[in-house]
Formats: structure tokens, sequence, C-alpha cells
């Protein structure tokens, strides 16, 4: 027990010696370079112990321990200090009155750090006190800025600057303040732990617009030429205020094109291009290109560029457009149809820009052109002219493309003019045409004989052909038959033409061969000259005879008319090869044949002399000389 009773006699011994030795210092303390700073110092001692010879004092730089050699920043028994401290330094409070107060002069950089008193108060009594003020000799003031500053919320600054030198007041300025919106100011003095600041304040709300931008601090010293500055960076936080992206582009298929998109944010945000619900791409950044490349007419559409960084998002979008040239049109299936029908064709493509839709047919324009992807044609009525090859066009800048249908019309027969019955030098030939679709089938039906000829006949040579949807048939009768009134075959043949839509008969007229009426006309005009050259030639014998008889000019007799008749005969014979045996008339250039035709009777008359008298012959009696040809 006695020594619990000992041990806490000692603690309050050591406890109460040790509250005697005490000092006070600011803990921090500050001052701006050139200036001075006045370290606040009060100390105390044992009330037993009695100072020998005075009090007196140390300061030291950087550490308490003595033995360690520390700098001296002060010392009352000398004037030996740290050389950077020589003129620097005075002793302001009475030691004697436990006042301890240090200035320091000119302060510099290097001056920054720990200061500690040592008191002396002669012999044994000499005590360190641990604790110390720390100086920083500043070079610039300090500006209080929050950690965080958020656009459009009030932000308030405060510039601080040491007011520790009796002898210099520092005086605060706002530089660059000049942009903000309705900044206030204000100034304040605060003296804690014995030192003293005096501070100004600026209270204002940013904007987006004032990120980055400088804000200054100015601290000067009135009677000097002191000054120092601060700048700082305002750090604004925002949402994304602007998304910039390329402006709408076209590009052609197969090309390759970048997206660009800038978002104007702080933090950056989180950049991410979307075509549609799909996210293509995406980074932490203020910009961000997307490439797309062999451009496809599918990726055609609205891309979206988004930024958010937590604070806000924002997108904008473009339209990308792909140019082509205009796809294979899509048109109806190919078409048969039955004359008076209306249909629609339709022709549908796709193309950018969108193309004109032509319709031609056979090469020629129907319809109007369209300026559009879907064009229709509407045909009413058809006739069998409508019957071709339908094709639509679609074009732009970019090329063109077609397709084709055929439109097949189905008709009932219709009787062509060139069907005629003609005569030839076999007989009658008969030709009966007609087109229709189904292509027709032809008859011939002879009503006299009440025949019908649909087959190859030895009889009647029956001869058909198609050609697409024009059918052609043809007999040849070998037997002209009865002459007409006129002199001509008599012919009664009814052509009848037939298909699943219909039948028709007509009777075929006759018409003569052009190459038989040039025979009648060639043979014609050799008859007569052959005729005129008898008559020339018996004139210019008849003329001779009287010159060899010296007897006056008279009339022609013939002594002898058969003599002339037989002559008259070749010469026919020999117009005969001219015409041909069978009357057609065979030229060098080989004419074709003509219709046959009968010389009948050309009649020469001689006439007998002026004076009456009975020419000379066989028959004195005969007037005339009759030429026959046949």
């Amino acid at each position: 027990m006695w020594c619990v009773t000992l041990f806490l006699s000692l603690l309050l011994i050591i406890n109460d010696v040790s509250s005697q030795w005490n000092v006070w210092v600011p803990r921090d303390i500050s001052a701006m370079t050139n200036t001075c700073v006045v370290i606040q110092c009060t100390f105390m001692y044992p009330s037993g112990v009695r100072p020998y010879r005075g009090v007196h004092g140390i300061w030291y730089y950087g550490q308490p321990y003595p033995q360690l050699f520390p700098p001296v920043v002060f010392k009352t028994r000398t004037d030996v200090v740290h050389e950077s401290y020589k003129g620097r330094t005075r002793m302001l409070g009475d030691l004697q009155q436990k006042n301890c107060t240090l200035l320091i002069n000119n302060v510099a950089p290097e001056h920054s750090g720990r200061y500690y008193f040592r008191a002396d108060l002669g012999g044994a009594n000499v005590y360190t006190f641990p604790d110390f003020a720390d100086l920083k000799v500043l070079d610039q003031p300090n500006i209080d800025v929050p950690d965080e500053i958020v656009s459009d919320e009030t932000l308030t600054l405060t510039c601080y600057a040491p007011d520790n030198c009796p002898d210099m007041n520092p005086e605060i300025q706002w530089m660059y303040t000049d942009y903000l919106p309705d900044p206030e100011f204000s100034s304040d003095y605060t003296e804690e732990g014995n030192t003293a600041v005096q501070s100004s304040t600026l209270v204002f709300t940013p904007r987006p617009v004032h990120n980055g931008q400088l804000l200054g601090c100015r601290v000067y010293y009135p009677n000097t030429t002191l000054v120092y500055e601060r700048l700082v960076s305002l750090d604004i936080k925002y949402a994304p205020r602007s998304v910039w992206v390329n402006v709408s582009s076209e590009v052609m298929e197969g090309s390759s094109v970048s997206l660009h998109c800038e978002v104007d944010s702080n933090p950056p945000a989180r950049i991410s291009w979307k075509f549609g619900d799909q996210e293509l791409l995406w980074d932490t950044a203020s910009n961000l290109s997307l490439t797309l490349d062999d451009v496809t007419p599918a990726e055609e559409g609205v891309y979206t560029c988004i930024g958010d960084n937590g604070y806000g998002a924002m997108n904008t979008s473009l339209y990308l457009a792909v140019k082509y040239p205009p796809r294979e049109p899509i048109v109806n299936d190919s078409l048969t149809v039955q004359e008076g029908s209306s249909l629609m064709l339709h022709c549908s493509t796709q193309g950018s820009p969108p193309p004109t839709l032509t319709w031609l047919k056979d090469g020629e324009l129907v319809g109007t052109i369209t300026a559009d992807e879907l064009s229709v044609l509407e045909l009413e009525d058809i006739t069998p002219q409508g019957d071709g090859q339908y094709r639509c066009l679609a074009e732009n800048e970019h090329g063109r493309a077609s397709s084709s249908l055929n439109i097949t019309v189905e008709y009932a027969p219709i009787l062509l003019d060139e069907s005629k019955c003609t005569v030839v030098r076999e007989g009658v030939q008969c030709v009966c045409m007609a087109s229709g679709n189904p292509e027709p089938t032809i008859e011939f039906y002879l009503p006299d004989l009440n025949i019908t000829i649909n087959e190859t006949e030895g009889r009647y040579n029956f001869y058909t052909h198609t050609d697409g949807q024009t059918s052609t048939g043809m007999i040849k009768l070998r037997e002209k038959g009865e002459r007409a009134s006129n002199g001509g075959p008599a012919v009664n043949v009814h052509c009848s033409i037939s298909n699943m839509y219909g039948r028709e008969s007509v009777l075929l007229e006759l018409q003569q061969e052009k190459k038989y009426l040039m025979a009648v006309i060639v043979g014609t005009i050799g008859g007569v000259a052959v005729i005129a050259f008898i008559i020339a030639a018996v004139r210019y014998v008849g003329q001779n005879n009287k010159k060899e008889n010296g007897l006056p000019r008279q009339d022609v007799v013939l002594e002898n008319p058969a003599l002339y008749y037989s002559a008259v005969k070749k010469d026919k014979q020999n117009l005969r090869k001219k015409v041909g045996e069978d009357g057609d008339f065979q030229p060098a250039s080989s004419l074709a044949s003509f219709e046959r035709r009968e010389l009948n009777y050309a009649a020469l008359e001689l006439g007998g002399s002026r004076d009456g008298a009975p020419g000379r012959g066989d028959d004195s009696s005969s007037s005339y000389a009759e030429i026959k040809a046949k």
C-alpha cells in the first residue's frame, strides 16, 4: 500500500514540475516573402526556480536538441546566430516578463520550418520547450477553392494574406472578375492562435462558359513595392451543353464515311454512337468518330451521338443518306389477256435519289414518266395492237436498270387485205391471209361445187403457213371455169377463218395479176408494131415496082395475097417467140408471166388502083387480105 502512496506522490510531484515549464506559441504562422513575421511567445518556469544572473533565451530552427547543433535563430547572450538569420532577428518580448516574442525581418522561403524556444535561467535551469511554431513563408497568397465547383450553383472563393508583421498591413484585390455574373466581394480580419490573417471573399454563380477561365487574387503592401498574386483556373463541372456532329451527309454506296461527334462537358462524357437502338461505339472522351466502310443502303438512316457525364446527358442526331443506282425493277409476270380486257402493270424499284420510272412498249414511250419508286401503267380495253413487250426503265443520276414483260393479246381472226384470187397461167390462185391469236385456221369453200378445202389435194394444191399470229392459206384452181360476162374467168371462192374467239367467211375477189396486165399491154403494142411493119414493107415493095416499070405512082395491089399472108403469119410466129408460146412476155430482164391473151384478127386493106382497075392477083375480085393470128 505504501508503494502505491509513494508512486502517487512522485506522480504529483512530476506533474507539478512539468506543468511549470510551459510555452505558448502559434502552432502555424505564415508570412509573405520579404516581409516580416512576429512569433508571439509566452513561457513559464517553476516558481521554485530562481533565475541566476537573469533570464536568457535561445530560438532554434528545425529541432530542439542543442546537442544536434540546430541553427541558432536568436540568442540573448551573444550575437552569434546562423548566417541566414544575421541582421534579421530581434527579441520583441521581455524575457524577464516571460515574453519570448521573436521578430524575423525580410523572411525568405528557406526560413520556412519549425521554431523552438529554449529558456536559460542559469545553472541547470535550462529547458527547451517541445512546442514549436511552424512558419510558412509564402510567395503568393492562398485562395480557398472548393473541391467541386458545379455550374449554376453558388460559388464562394476566399483569398487569404497573413498579417503578422506590425509595420506592414496587406491589402487584397480580386483580378479578372469583369466577366463574372454579379460578383459580390467582402473583407475580413481574423486573429486566432497568436496569428492574424486578412481575407477577401468573392461570391458568384458560375456558368459552363466560365470553365477554365482564370481568377486572381493580388496582395500588396501600401507604401512598398511588394505585390503578390495568385491565379486559379476554374474547374466547373457541368452537364453536356452541346453535342456537335457532322451535318447530314450523302455518300455513295460502297464508299467509306466517318461520323464525328464532339461533346462539350466537364468532366468528359461517355460518348456513344447509336444506330436505332443498337450501340455501335463508345468511349469516355471529348470526341468520338464512327467510321463506316463499304456503306450499303441498309446503313442509311438516323445516327445518334449521346454524351453523358453524370451531371446530365445530351444527344444529337444526323441522317446519313446512301446514294445508289436503281435496283432492277420488279414488274408483273408476262400475261395473256383477251382483246377488250383491262389490266394494270406495276413497276417498283429502289434507288437514291428516287428514280424516274418510264414505261416503253417495243421501244416506244407509253404512259407517263413517274418520279417515284412505284409506277402503274393502266391498259383499258386492250386491242391486238397492245400485244408486245413492255419494259419499265428506272433511271437516276447514278445509273439505270430495267425489266420487261410480254403482253399477249388473244383475239378473234381478222381478214387481211392481201386476201384475194388472182388469174395465173396455171389457172386461178386464191390466197387467204388472217391474223388472230391463237393463230387462225384457214379453210376454202367452193359453193358451186359444195367443197370445203382444208388439206392438200392434188387438184387444188392447198397450202397453209403460219408466221406468228398470221396464217396464210393458198389454193390453185387448175381449171379456169366458165367465163364471166366480161370475158374473164368466173371464180366463186370463200375463205373461212376461225379460232377459239370467232369465225368468219368471206368471198374472195378476183383480181388480175399485174404481170398479166403488163403482158397484155406489151403484146398489144408488139402486135400493132408488127402490122405497121408489114404495111410499110408492102408499100415499099409497091413503090419500087413502079419505079422499075417507070409507071406513075398508084396504089399497091397484091398480085398474090397468099404470099403476103404467109409473110404475115411468119412475122406473127416471130412475135410469139417474143411473147411466148403460152402468152408470157420474156424480155432480157425476165418480166413476170402474163395473162394469155388471143389476137383474133388484123385486117389489112390493100385497095385498088385510082382509076378503078382491078388489081393483079389470083383472085382479082379480092379487095382486102385477111390476116388471122391465133
